[in-house]
């Protein structure tokens, strides 16, 4: 009987530690689904590569990683904190752009319908519009790889570029925008908020970013770096020249019917928007909670007396790349302290102001 009871209490003892220790764990993992819908997300930051989210997990920690079946194998974990603010990375490029929003966004790990996303990424810069560091948030997200090309040796006499929109006649035409995918507007209002909220924080430079810059005999290509306004420009190949340039600032215009302000080019944007459009068609997301900030990290066109291939290739000189990763968090991170430090006034849609 007294080995009986002994056996009995010692199984009860390890039937209570294994009930604390379950309990332990249930209260960890604060990421397990708390409903049918996930758990709650108030703002999720988009990087598209390693130090593009590692500069928010460097300051807005301690993170609980949360892996989603379906992102990019180099990626394959998002990072919550206790404030419900998550740092995800697709990769680069529109495909791993597109497949990795698909999978976070269709995943039943979170509830994403009241989230706030910030797609935060570097990019090139026009000298027209900014510098390098300069951060750029903006309203119109346009496709540059959505186009047809002729060989520039042989465009047609009076034409200034060999690029016009698909099933068009001429360069100055407007696309039938077939694939719907050419052109989105964002929110202007939580566009204007991000803007108002972070205009006048100091960002991050470096001496050889500076020495870079002095080289172009104009402003603001030659002024130190601000936070500012003009829209993006999405498409996997990676260019650099004037007349490209030209072609950017005009494509922008010709597809938001002469209101965007084309000033920075990267690779992912056109792509992620759309997967959110899939997912708010489902639901599942608020388009309206959709924010995009690039920081130039290099400039798009040569300085005078500079080649273009001197510019592509040999980028990484700008000595940009430093300081516009780090303002990615400094123009970005009050707009997500705003969020989360008045959620009352953000929860159903953003504030008037």
């Amino acid at each position: 009987m007294l080995t009986r009871s002994i056996l009995s209490i010692g199984a009860l003892a390890l039937a209570a530690c294994a009930a604390t220790a379950s309990n332990a764990q249930d209260s960890a993992d604060s990421f397990s689904e708390s409903d049918s819908h996930g758990h709650p997300v108030k703002v999720m930051i988009i990087s598209m590569f390693g130090p593009e989210g590692q500069v928010w997990l460097d300051h807005l920690g301690p993170w609980k990683a949360v892996k989603i079946a379906g992102l990019s194998p180099d990626y394959p974990d998002v990072h919550c904190n206790a404030q419900a603010v998550c740092v995800m990375t697709t990769g680069m490029g529109h495909a791993n752009a597109a497949a990795s929003i698909m999978a976070l966004a269709f995943s039943q790990r979170f509830d994403l319908r009241h989230t706030y996303f910030l797609v935060a990424g570097i990019a090139g810069i026009d000298p027209a519009q900014g510098t390098i560091g300069s951060a750029a948030w903006a309203k119109y997200l346009v496709d540059f790889g959505i186009q047809w090309e002729l060989d520039g040796r042989e465009i047609p006499a009076g034409w200034k570029t060999g690029y016009l929109g698909i099933n068009t006649k001429s360069p100055t035409q407007k696309p039938p925008l077939d694939y719907r995918t050419e052109v989105f507007k964002l929110n202007t209002d939580l566009a204007d908020a991000a803007f108002a909220l972070s205009r006048n924080v100091v960002l991050s430079d470096s001496a050889q970013a500076q020495a870079a810059r002095a080289k172009y005999n104009y402003g603001p290509a030659n002024w130190p770096p601000a936070v500012i306004q003009c829209d993006t420009l999405a498409g996997d190949t990676w260019w650099s020249g004037t007349l490209l340039g030209e072609r950017a600032r005009e494509w922008t215009k010709i597809m938001t019917d002469r209101k965007g302000v084309y000033c920075t080019t990267q690779q992912e944007d056109n792509a992620t928007y759309e997967a959110l459009k899939r997912a708010a068609s489902a639901q599942r997301v608020d388009l309206n909670r959709v924010a995009v900030l690039r920081s130039g990290s290099d400039f798009d066109r040569p300085y005078a007396g500079q080649t273009s291939a001197d510019n592509l290739l040999n980028y990484q000189d700008q000595g940009g790349f430093g300081p516009a990763v780090a303002n990615l968090y400094l123009a970005g991170n009050p707009l997500v302290q705003d969020i989360v430090t008045h959620w009352e006034r953000w929860r159903d849609g953003v504030p008037r102001r």
